[in-house]
């Protein structure tokens, strides 16, 4: 059984900016590809993905990133189930956070996985509170 992650917002954008921690989400992406780890996103945190590339890339360069991310080992969670709606209406009521990083949370701990990261001003509260497992990437 491989492990499983769930990426969020930042360390794919990070990723595509080769920010701070590239290497780490690197080696993740690698061991998915490898058959170690199966990895995950929710629509709702790839449009966010999405939406930073356009506005920092424009539109003409935001298609050769979109098209690495489809050659990826990222499987895309495009459904809204009423059990993930539920657990990420309780995040954000619980954590006063963002939607997607609602979608984010409500997606690891329903999948059993630990959630990449490096948010960790919006995320340390939840992993103290030993909500579910975290990969800082920074």
């Amino acid at each position: 059984m491989s492990i499983k992650y769930v990426l969020d917002a930042c360390s794919l954008i990070a990723y595509y900016n080769e920010e701070t921690g590239f290497d780490n989400i690197k080696s993740v992406i690698m061991e998915a590809i490898d058959g170690g780890a199966d990895l995950l996103m929710h629509k709702v945190n790839l449009f966010e993905v999405y939406y930073d590339l356009l506005r920092s890339r424009g539109a003409g360069l935001i298609d050769k990133a979109m098209a690495s991310f489809a050659d990826s080992p990222i499987e895309v969670i495009d459904d809204i189930s009423d059990e993930l709606m539920r657990e990420a209406a309780r995040f954000k009521l619980s954590y006063k956070i963002s939607v997607a990083d609602a979608f984010a949370l409500a997606t690891a701990k329903l999948e059993g996985a630990s959630l990449v990261t490096a948010d960790h001003h919006e995320f340390d509260t939840i992993e103290k509170a030993g909500e579910l497992s975290f990969y800082w990437f920074r």
